[in-house]
């Protein structure tokens, strides 16, 4: 089937014809874009360039109607549909639908991080990621709550709040079927069945299955007593013992 000529296309707001001059494509690139002066070797790139220009997207998706300025785009979107992974990992035999998404996971193996942040030099293996950790220096939220209007630096971040106002609780313990908000809660949860205990004192070697029961314990040993009775000034090494401590000042003789 004999291919149809490129239809001609405008510029937004303009009624002159935008079209990709004739020129011989020798290497050199002698065909001018008309409208930024981007300039290109061969004919079909510049009028596949001209289209970012014109909005116009003439490969349209059979299945959900999407439209894609280039043919490869639309190419890449049907797998989507059809839920073909032509891209495997070599090490892992994982599979993706896009070369790229195989080239970011190829860094989880040789442990590139190409992409370091100017200010701290902590690098990542992905563009995305730096631009998360860069909002830790500029203090940017741009995710914001619609209920609470609490900001959040990251969509992974504001996704998890949102569990605290929709109550929703999407991570069961196959074991006892208690239900939590986050994976990391489940993580920890789960050292409660397996006996695991993953943080070891550098002091005594006493393991621990919460990180943050280790670091209670730590105090032990630095003598650190960072919670303070606001009544008689007295410090507990533990916030618990604070609140226990605080009910002989309340009269309370039960716990809260």
């Amino acid at each position: 089937m004999s291919r149809e000529r490129e239809p001609r296309h405008r510029t937004a707001g303009s009624s002159a014809s935008v079209r990709a001059p004739r020129g011989v494509c020798n290497g050199e690139k002698r065909l001018e874009c008309p409208v930024c002066e981007k300039r290109f070797t061969f004919r079909g790139n510049l009028e596949t360039h001209l289209r970012t220009h014109t909005g116009e997207k003439p490969f349209e998706c059979a299945v959900c109607q999407k439209k894609f300025i280039h043919s490869g785009h639309l190419r890449r979107h049907l797998r989507i549909h059809t839920g073909e992974k032509p891209f495997e990992c070599t090490v892992c035999k994982q599979q993706f639908t896009q070369s790229g998404s195989l080239r970011m996971h190829l860094r989880t193996h040789t442990g590139e991080k190409p992409f370091e942040c100017t200010i701290c030099k902590k690098s990542f293996p992905r563009s995305g990621d730096l631009g998360e950790h860069l909002r830790i220096h500029t203090g940017e939220k741009p995710f914001e709550c619609a209920v609470c209007k609490k900001s959040f630096p990251r969509s992974g971040d504001l996704r998890r709040h949102l569990l605290t106002h929709t109550g929703e609780k999407p991570f069961e313990c196959t074991v006892c079927r208690q239900k939590f908000t986050q994976s990391g809660s489940l993580r920890m949860h789960l050292r409660i069945h397996t006996g695991e205990k993953a943080f070891e004192c550098t002091v005594c070697n006493k393991k621990f299955n919460q990180s943050g029961s280790l670091r209670a314990h730590l105090r032990t040993h630095t003598g650190e007593k960072p919670f303070e009775c606001s009544v008689c000034k007295k410090k507990f090494v533990q916030r618990g013992h604070l609140r226990r401590h605080l009910l002989k000042h309340s009269g309370d003789t039960h716990r809260e």
